[in-house]
């Protein structure tokens, strides 16, 4: 944990860098590391080829970001990260906003249950940082 997904349309394929976007979301979360372990962050993207935008007559694209996270981050962390990411994904997506009609949002969700996991990524970076 954390978790960033990215949700395109299809029709974003040509003039959208995903690979870019999602490292660029990556080093903006990872400013925040006192609140975002580097060993828990996973980023991915899914490219929707079924869905309708608006009344589905016009070629309308949209991008859609969701945050997870799980508890324990102040009201404020949680402002901080989301205005971060946002400001890097609208930039990100400027030239396409300038070019076409689309729409962007951004979603956090926090685990408010545990959750269960496991993960042995961390150990590399806590012995990175001893070495």
């Amino acid at each position: 944990m954390p978790h960033f997904i990215l949700e395109y349309t299809d029709n974003l394929q040509d003039d959208l860098d995903v690979s870019s976007l999602l490292k660029n979301v990556n080093e903006a979360l990872l400013k925040h590391d006192d609140i975002i372990p580097i060993g828990g962050l996973r980023s991915r993207a899914i490219e929707l080829k079924d869905y309708v935008v608006a009344d589905g007559k016009e070629d309308d694209a949209f991008v859609h970001a969701i945050l997870k996270l799980g508890k324990g981050r102040t009201d404020e962390e949680k402002r901080r990260l989301c205005d971060e990411l946002y400001e890097t994904i609208t930039k990100d997506l400027e030239e396409l906003f300038n070019e076409r009609y689309m729409a962007f949002s951004l979603e956090l969700f926090e685990f408010t249950h545990p959750t269960y996991k496991k993960n042995n990524i961390h150990e590399r970076y806590r012995n990175l940082k001893k070495g």
